[in-house]
């Protein structure tokens, strides 16, 4: 008997020694879509109590308010009235946006394959004015699950599945492996709109919306805020068009492989009057003057390696030419006041430049500590979108910039 139990023991020991063998547990975490009907997603766009940061992507900015994107899930309202202390005063929930712009009291964000246009004449009690339909239909990446729904909402899923199950049920379509988020305009004319930063593929000019997509720049009649229009698209060769940032009378619009200059007088139908190609990178542009100032990246998505600021004479609109090029480190946004340019460099955090002189930048000063994204200008403070928050940085005295405050977002 003593023996048949010791023999047992050797057999149990061994069968789950096998069994430790057959396969390796794997730890994952994914991101399962909550569907809901277009309609019940629609009625829930409102403001409601604010929110912690999770994931900040495009900023805007509009009488002493920040509107800061929430990638695919809605907008924080911050108040920066006093730079030293902002206040996070509500949450727009609105999924599918990515995009952002404000002329008067109206909030333009897409709305997945829409636009929709809030009034935010009061931050806590915000009112859906109009939705434009099957604007963006670039933005329908959403319907391999069911045309009928959109995604209303991401739930984050802990689990263990076998390794040698790992290839195929990561393919499943209800999952997403990463937080699902892209990657984190000027305003002009009658004083109704807003500012916003150099990532912006929403831009506004006069009481016009300018949008693009990849391959496609459109236009909304904005004259009456609350009720925009679409009127006309434009469509781009490339396929790679990334920014828009509306200057004068002119639209400077970044792609992966060049900056696209066009004349927007006529209000309804820009005209293309000139590209400045270079490599294959990721590129913001802003202008102001004679000049505009393009950053490349190299990226998984840009297909390219290099990282350099490009300063560009927009004298002769239909042939600008470049000055200069500067090495720089990963340069995303950048946002120009008087003689002060600012560069959002990634991982390097913000970079002050004196551009004085063209052919002859010199960096002033820089701020460490951030992984810094796109950044709007205000006259002595910058308002930067950076990986861990919101910073408000000081610049008065460019030299010697500093931080004010910062709205810290926390990590699921």
């Amino acid at each position: 008997m003593k023996k048949l139990f010791s023999a047992l023991l050797i057999v149990l020991s061994f069968s789950w020694s096998s069994c430790l063998k057959d396969y390796t547990l794997r730890e994952v975490t994914y991101y399962k879509p909550v569907f809901k009907t277009t309609a019940e997603v629609r009625a829930n766009i409102k403001s409601g109590e604010p929110e912690l940061l999770s994931t900040p992507g495009k900023l805007f900015y509009k009488d002493g308010y920040v509107f800061l994107n929430e990638v695919m899930k809605g907008v924080h309202v911050i108040d920066v009235r006093n730079p030293q202390q902002p206040v996070n005063k509500a949450f727009i929930k609105i999924p599918g946006n990515v995009d952002i712009a404000v002329r008067g009291n109206i909030l333009y964000a897409d709305f997945y394959t829409d636009l929709v246009a809030i009034d935010i004449s009061d931050p806590n009690n915000v009112k859906l004015k109009k939705t434009v339909e099957n604007v963006f239909p670039e933005n329908n990446w959403y319907s391999y699950a069911d045309s009928g729904k959109v995604i209303a909402d991401w739930v984050r899923v802990d689990t263990t599945i076998r390794e040698e199950e790992y290839s195929s049920w990561f393919m499943k379509e209800d999952r997403v492996f990463a937080n699902p988020v892209t990657t984190l305009s000027q305003s002009g004319g009658d004083g109704m709109n807003g500012k916003g930063g150099s990532m912006a593929r929403f831009g506004l000019r006069l009481d016009r919306l300018y949008t693009v997509s990849t391959s496609t720049l459109k236009v909304f009649n904005t004259s009456v805020p609350e009720n925009p229009v679409y009127v006309s698209s434009f469509n781009f060769n490339n396929g790679a068009v990334e920014t828009i940032f509306p200057y004068g009378n002119y639209l400077f619009i970044g792609s992966m492989t060049g900056m696209y200059l066009f004349d927007a007088s006529d209000k309804d139908n820009p005209k293309q009057l000139s590209v400045f190609e270079h490599a294959r990178v990721c590129d913001p542009v802003v202008a102001e003057g004679d000049y505009a100032y393009v950053t490349l990246r190299s990226g998984n998505e840009c297909q390219g390696f290099t990282n350099q600021l490009d300063v560009v004479d927009v004298r002769n609109v239909e042939k600008p030419k470049l000055v200069k090029s500067y090495p720089m480190f990963n340069p995303h946004g950048l946002a120009k006041d008087g003689s002060t340019l600012i560069i959002c460099e990634g991982k390097e955090g913000l970079k002050f430049m004196d551009v004085r002189s063209a052919d002859n930048i010199q960096q002033i000063a820089a701020l460490k500590g951030m992984t810094t994204y796109d950044v709007i200008t205000l006259g002595g403070y910058a308002l930067v979108s950076a990986a861990d928050g919101l910073y408000i940085v000081d610049y008065s005295t460019p030299t010697a910039p500093k931080i004010s405050s910062t709205v810290k977002i926390v990590k699921p």
